[in-house]
């Protein structure tokens, strides 16, 4: 499967559990939208995905990558210690100047 190298940075940081480097995957001025939240540039994103990573211990295997476009859509297996763990998730991303502008994540 060919992700932008954006995508596998983001899934290698997620998987290592490295919140910095996660978050250095987003502008900014990147949004993301997770669990009926909204988290605002950067630094929000960091703090969102450390809490998520002691609270989940989520791990991410990409399953398919869509892309239209500067759009994208990764279905991957997620586990970790949440309810239901594991699950399949649809992240939709908005990608610019090699940079994560927009990240929701769906059912």
């Amino acid at each position: 499967m060919n992700l932008p190298k954006i995508i596998t940075d983001l899934v290698n940081a997620q998987n290592s559990f490295d919140s910095i480097a996660y978050a250095n995957c987003f502008s900014e001025t990147a949004v993301v939208f997770d669990e009926g939240k909204t988290h605002n540039g950067r630094t929000e994103i960091h703090h969102w995905i450390e809490e998520s990573n002691e609270k989940y211990r989520s791990v991410m295997i990409p399953l398919e990558y869509t892309e239209n476009g500067t759009s994208g859509i990764l279905s991957a297996e997620c586990s970790g210690t949440f309810p239901g763990s594991p699950i399949i998730l649809k992240f939709h991303f908005d990608i610019a100047d090699g940079l994560i502008q927009q990240l929701k994540v769906t059912e």
